[in-house]
């Protein structure tokens, strides 16, 4: 297997360069340009040479054996000036040597996957914590790249491990003396998997991490000229949509992204709802009622009560000569009154909270949440049947197994014969 290397912290110019070499020849190729290397995990300062031996630069240098590394390599660091040229000339020498080529994107943990530093779990929370840009989306990131997911699916695993050897018990040694063929072993059996069920239904009851990355789509919905382009504009705190007297200047959606106590919200202004001749105008109100739909709020500015229960209906302009406050709506909001729009953010606030994770409830990724609804389908149906309860475990086993990204049969098989003793 080739040696890889990368820039491991940001982008030059910066303070300090970390470059990361990782893999059989990472000792050697780091040997060859600083000469010696210091004792494992103690930093060294060492000069830094090419293969002509011209001075490259003056770094600290660091080594990790393996397997006990994040990759499950040898690891080397140069922690260099974190000047553009010393970053290049570096990496540049270390591109020249045998067998040590730059690594590709998502490398270094692919590695710490295959060599089980990591599961699957632990990767796709890495990934976010990456990609993280707010503080929640930081803290929930963080509890997957610790292991939370990957802690609660074993112990699933270890539960259907559990109930297959039971299950086998009966298959396989009823002839035993010490394994009594009886219904009340397959009783407990259909019981633990009904309580399985009920525990990974507990956690899908909770919304998906992408909740924290995608925000919170808030529509602003109504008939023309009801306020929805200079309501955008003070909800964003930015000149998005053009503000006219004239009806229809909104004709097609316009999107921003706001930020607020952590979460993301993505405000869409959509065009005014009204029946029109005018191709273009249909064409916008048909894009309008298809936000409406998917709207995880909706601010509905019109001057009737809105159809849907859960909107929240805004009187928008009510500073304005002939714009009197409606009374009924939940908020009037002014423009020269900052106080009405805060409000109204309050409002849009405690809807959002209701669609994230709340704490520190357990949220998993929308394709680790597919692996569990496929667990719960095959365990859900009521079976007697000692071979179709089998069957019905080892498909859970492998569903769930999916989201750690391990061979969920072999895990099953080393969970039964290392903690169930059957044989004699």
């Amino acid at each position: 297997m080739d040696t890889i290397f990368a820039l491991s912290s940001g982008a030059a110019p910066a303070g300090i360069g970390v470059i990361r070499v990782s893999g059989p020849h990472a000792f050697d190729a780091v040997t060859r340009m600083a000469g010696t290397l210091p004792p494992p995990r103690m930093a060294r300062i060492r000069p830094l040479r090419d293969e002509q031996g011209a001075l490259l630069d003056r770094a600290l240098v660091l080594t990790f054996p393996g397997p006990a590394t994040a990759t499950g390599e040898d690891i080397a660091e140069l922690h260099c000036h974190g000047g553009r040229a010393v970053i290049a000339a570096v990496l540049a020498a270390l591109g020249r040597q045998a067998h040590v080529r730059p690594a590709v994107a998502g490398e270094f943990t692919r590695r710490a996957l295959t060599n089980g530093r990591i599961d699957l779990a632990e990767a796709g929370g890495l990934a976010d914590l990456l990609s993280a840009d707010t503080e929640r989306q930081r803290v929930a990131a963080l509890a997957a790249a610790e292991g939370i997911v990957s802690q609660r699916v074993r112990g699933w695993l270890d539960r259907l491990a559990m109930l297959s050897a039971l299950v086998e018990a009966q298959l396989d040694f009823s002839d035993e003396d010490d394994v009594t063929a009886d219904d009340a072993a397959l009783a407990v059996v259909r019981a633990g998997k009904s309580a399985l069920v009920r525990d990974v239904a507990e956690v899908l009851d909770n919304p998906p991490v992408e909740r924290l990355r995608d925000g919170v789509h808030v529509v602003l919905a109504g008939p023309p000229n009801s306020g929805k382009s200079t309501l955008i504009n003070l909800l964003s705190q930015r000149e998005l949509a053009i503000v006219s007297p004239i009806a229809g200047t909104t004709r097609d959606r316009i999107e921003a992204t706001v930020t607020r106590d952590g979460l993301v919200y993505v405000l869409t202004d959509t065009a005014g709802l009204t029946e029109s001749d005018d191709p273009i105008e249909r064409i916008g109100v048909s894009r309008a009622e298809a936000s409406i739909a998917r709207a995880d709020v909706l601010l509905w500015l019109g001057d009737d009560r809105p159809t849907r229960s859960d909107s929240i209906w805004v009187r928008a302009r009510a500073d304005e000569p002939g714009r009197i406050a409606l009374p009924d709506a939940h908020v009037n909001v002014a423009q020269d009154a900052p106080s009405t729009v805060e409000q109204l953010w309050r409002m849009i606030a405690d809807r959002a909270e209701r669609l994230m994770p709340q704490g520190d409830a357990l949220a998993f990724r929308e394709g680790e949440r597919e692996a569990c609804r496929r667990a719960i389908a095959v365990l859900a149906e009521d079976e007697a049947d000692p071979l179709i309860l089998a069957e019905q475990l080892r498909l859970a086993t492998r569903a769930l197994g999916v989201i750690l990204g391990i061979d969920a049969t072999e895990a099953m098989f080393s969970t039964l014969f290392g903690r169930f003793c059957i044989g004699k």
